[in-house]
C-alpha cells in the first residue's frame, strides 16, 4: 500500500522537522529516509486532533518522544516507533498492517506493544480505560529493552505536560481525562515499576514527576 501524499501544510511542516531530526541524527541514507517518511506519515495521521484540554497539535507529542529516543541512544526504528506509536491506537486510518508495510516488522512491533486499545475497539470507540491500561502493562511487562525505551519516553513526556498543567491550574485539571485522579497516579505508579530503572536519567526525572503528581493526589488505586 502507498503512503498516502502529505497535505501542503503537512509537508511544509514536514520538511521544517525533517531539517531538525538531520541536526540531531547521524544515520546513513536508509534510516535517513525512514525517519522523514515516519516524520510525514505521523503528521498526516495525526492532522486535526490536539492534546487533550487544550489546542496543541497532537503531533507535537510524538516529536517530543522522538527526541526523548534520540537522546537516549535509539536507533532509527525505535525513533520511528516513537514517531508512530499513537497512530493504529488513534488514527482510524492507520492499521498494524499498514505500519508494517510502510516501515517494517521492527517499527510495527513495538508500535503495536505500545497501542493502548483491545481487539475490537477504534479510535472512535474504546473499551473502558482500566481493562485497557491493565492490558497496557501486561504488554510492557512481555516487552524487550527496544520497546521500553520508546515505552518510557511517552510516558515521561506525558508526565511533564501533566505536571506542567497541575503547577498551572491544580488537580483540576485532571478532570479531562477519563480516569480518576487516583486512577491516574496509580497508572503512572504502576507503569514505573513495570519499566525498571534504564536509562537512569529518564527514571530519575520520572521518579521526581511523580513526587509532585503525589503532592496533588494523595491517594493511589485503579478503582475510580
Amino acid at each position: 500500500m502507498a503512503l498516502a501524499q502529505p497535505t501542503t501544510e503537512a509537508r511544509v511542516t514536514g520538511l521544517r522537522l525533517r531539517q531538525g531530526f538531520v541536526t540531531l541524527v547521524s544515520v546513513d541514507a536508509r534510516d535517513s529516509e525512514l525517519l522523514a517518511t515516519a516524520l510525514a506519515f505521523a503528521i498526516e495521521a495525526h492532522a486535526g486532533q490536539t492534546r487533550k484540554g487544550n489546542d496543541t497539535p497532537y503531533v507535537t507529542h510524538v516529536i517530543r518522544v522522538a527526541a526523548l529516543v534520540i537522546e537516549h541512544g535509539g536507533d532509527a526504528a525505535q525513533v520511528a516507533a516513537g514517531l508512530l506509536h499513537d497512530t493504529v491506537e488513534d488514527c482510524a486510518s492507520v492499521s498494524e498492517e499498514r505500519v508494517r508495510e510502510n516501515f517494517g516488522a521492527e517499527v510495527a512491533r513495538i508500535v503495536l506493544a505500545l497501542t493502548d486499545t483491545l481487539p475490537g475497539d477504534s479510535p472512535e470507540r474504546k473499551s473502558p480505560w482500566r481493562q485497557r491500561k491493565l492490558a497496557y502493562i501486561a504488554s510492557l511487562e512481555k516487552l524487550d529493552e527496544r520497546g521500553r525505551l520508546v515505552a518510557f519516553c511517552d510516558k515521561l513526556d506525558n508526565l511533564r505536560s501533566l505536571s506542567d498543567d497541575l503547577r498551572v491550574g491544580g488537580v483540576a485539571t485532571l478532570e479531562r481525562f477519563s480516569a480518576s485522579p487516583r486512577q491516574t497516579r496509580w497508572y503512572y505508579e504502576t507503569v514505573r515499576s513495570v519499566l525498571g530503572a534504564s536509562p537512569t536519567a529518564i527514571a530519575q526525572e520520572y521518579d521526581r514527576l511523580l513526587t509532585e503528581l503525589a503532592c496533588h493526589v494523595p491517594e493511589a488505586s485503579s478503582e475510580r
